[in-house]
């Protein structure tokens, strides 16, 4: 990161954000923002000067620790590397590893994080249409729509009518997508499928590619596991909430030893801004 000694800048008036004996300019904060993309200027400025001031405090710190001796290099130098950062943090962090009883007690009150996700068997058969095409779509949705009255009174031909009118490779298997989680097909669907209860639906439904006849055959709802079966991800789970919440304490206190002017971490969320 660019920085520039206090002494040696101009009083322009502009942005600047002194670090220690270090100044962030507002060209350094406008070159950063491009790792920082956000629905505003203003939020992506503020995002980039957190990462920078954080990115400084970190160099300051490895400096006072004199960490350019384990690297073997000589003072002048020497400029902090993300592994040099990494291990500063192994070496200052305190994190304390979560025992039995915080780790029962989080997931007692956290079953929702802790779960098989819905399953859910499912056939269907697209008509095909761009979704810029309004003649195509009209037309397939009407088409759709008789399928789906047709297996109303006949489910039983969904294999020859998937054949004969899909446009997706599944029609090879009748239709057949076979047990799907969520994620695991359009997005469109995706969100239909979390509440479509069991048997043919009664209208098509529409995505990207056009339109589709859903019947989902059969459903397994979200089931939560036992602790033995997690606790791993458990574990996994506090240790990163305590590494967050020592992090953040170990950075404020970096702020105040070494000084920061024109932004202050603690009107921020930290987490995420550590090094790029």
């Amino acid at each position: 990161m660019q920085t520039i000694p206090a002494e040696n800048i101009p009083a322009t008036g502009s942005l600047q954000i002194r670090v220690g004996d270090s100044v962030i300019d507002e060209a350094t904060i406008a070159g950063e923002m491009q790792f920082h993309p956000a629905a505003s200027h203003d939020v992506a400025a503020r995002a980039a000067a957190r990462a920078l001031v954080i990115q400084e405090l970190l160099r300051q710190r490895a400096m006072m620790l004199d960490l350019h001796n384990d690297a073997h290099t000589a003072p002048d130098d020497y400029y902090p590397g993300e592994s040099d950062i990494a291990q500063m943090l192994d070496r200052e962090l305190q994190v304390p590893d979560p025992d039995e009883d915080a780790c029962r007690r989080y997931h007692a009150h956290h079953p929702e994080r802790f779960c098989e996700p819905p399953q859910y068997r499912v056939r269907h058969i697209l008509l095909a249409a761009a979704p810029d095409d309004a003649e195509g779509r009209d037309r397939q949705y009407r088409q759709a729509g008789k399928l789906v009255k047709s297996l109303a009174k006949q489910g039983e031909r969904f294999t020859e009518l998937a054949q004969r009118h899909s446009s997706c490779p599944s029609r090879d298997q009748g239709g057949e997508l076979g047990w799907l989680q969520p994620g695991q097909t359009v997005s469109e669907l995706d969100r239909a499928l979390e509440h479509l209860p069991t048997g043919l639906h009664d209208r098509p439904l529409a995505s990207r590619y056009g339109w589709h006849v859903v019947c989902v055959d059969e459903r397994r709802e979200k089931l939560a596991l036992p602790f033995d079966a997690v606790r791993d991800r458990v574990v996994r789970e506090l240790t990163e909430q305590a590494t967050r919440m020592a992090l953040r304490h170990y950075l404020l206190a970096l702020e105040a030893e070494i000084g920061v002017e024109g932004f202050s971490l603690d009107d921020d969320a930290m987490d995420g801004s550590l090094v790029r």
